[in-house]
């Protein structure tokens, strides 16, 4: 069934918990990410950035998806992930989605409050909830200590910027970073910023940048000819700490495409004959689904869509 974003993560906040966004590129990724949340009975969140609608087409996701979650028997949302400017959310609006995020943190302090509650006005018209952002997911490591303060998010900001605003979550900066290459040396997240974020903000957290890099995917895929030396991601016990602690929604992208590639990359070598897209692509659908099984029993989401 298709819902709203904010409502599930306001029952995620108060139930102690948190909702996986999963992004997805095409038919093989909803798939997967539907599928895990059947099978965990869990609510989730299929995420859609510009970059997937430049690829795959706004209008074919967003009916693939609404068409999936009609017969669906858990709360799914549709969310726009990282919406760089306001056309992209009101043309995701008008698509259907349930969830919008618009991205101003590249942005002064108060031209993200203006985008983002423009973003706000467009979205609460329909009944869509709205995700901003304040801070710059870019690590933490070999930065002086000006230098990470500008980056993170600001307990006192985050409070002014909600109260601007009027967001319904809102994603926050702690030390995460986009990609599969997170840290050089030991994790370091900064939970006493999220503590204080969590003190001074109601609304939903967001933990974006949250993939785990897994090992087992890095491995294989360097086995089959991929090259990503020191690939490393967020430990699963900083990320059971960071909801915890408030994160009640947390992005997950990297994870599933190196499941992906990973596996396409052993079917293609041991299987050197194949040429069925659907011998090929269908073990990469399950590794994914996998993958997402993994992380709703990680967040505490599964289970959570009955009752």
């Amino acid at each position: 069934m298709l819902v709203s974003g904010g409502e599930l993560l306001l029952r995620a906040r108060r139930e102690g918990y948190a909702v996986g966004a999963f992004n997805i590129q095409n038919l093989e990724g909803l798939w997967a990410v539907t599928g895990a949340a059947v099978e965990e009975r869990s609510p989730v969140i299929v995420a859609i950035s510009p970059g997937a609608i430049r690829y795959g087409g706004l209008r074919l996701l967003a009916t693939a998806v609404r068409t999936v979650a009609e017969d669906l028997p858990v709360p799914l949302a549709l969310h726009l992930d990282h919406g760089e400017d306001l056309e992209t959310v009101s043309r995701c609006l008008e698509a259907g989605f349930t969830s919008v995020m618009i991205d101003g943190s590249h942005l002064p302090f108060q031209e993200n409050v203006a985008l983002t509650r423009k973003a706000v006005e467009l979205a609460h018209q329909k009944g869509v909830s709205v995700e901003g952002e304040l801070g710059r997911l870019a690590g933490m490591e070999e930065k002086s200590v000006e230098e990470r303060e500008a980056l993170l998010t600001d307990p006192a900001q985050a409070e002014e910027f909600v109260r601007l605003t009027g967001v319904d979550a809102l994603a926050v900066s702690i030390g995460t970073s986009h990609g599969a290459y997170k840290f050089k040396g030991e994790p370091r997240l900064d939970f006493e910023r999220l503590k204080l974020v969590r003190e001074r903000v109601e609304v939903p957290l967001v933990l974006h940048g949250a993939s785990s890099v897994p090992p087992w995917a890095v491995e294989k895929a360097s086995r089959y000819g991929a090259q990503l030396p020191g690939a490393k991601g967020i430990p699963e016990e900083h990320l059971k700490r960071a909801i915890s602690l408030g994160i009640a929604k947390v992005n997950i992208d990297t994870d599933l495409r190196l499941a992906f590639t990973a596996t396409v990359r052993e079917v293609l070598a041991t299987s050197p004959g194949e040429f069925d897209p659907r011998k090929i692509l269908g073990p990469a659908r399950e590794a994914m689904k996998e993958v997402v099984r993994e992380k709703m029993r990680l967040f505490g989401s599964s289970g959570r869509a009955v009752g």
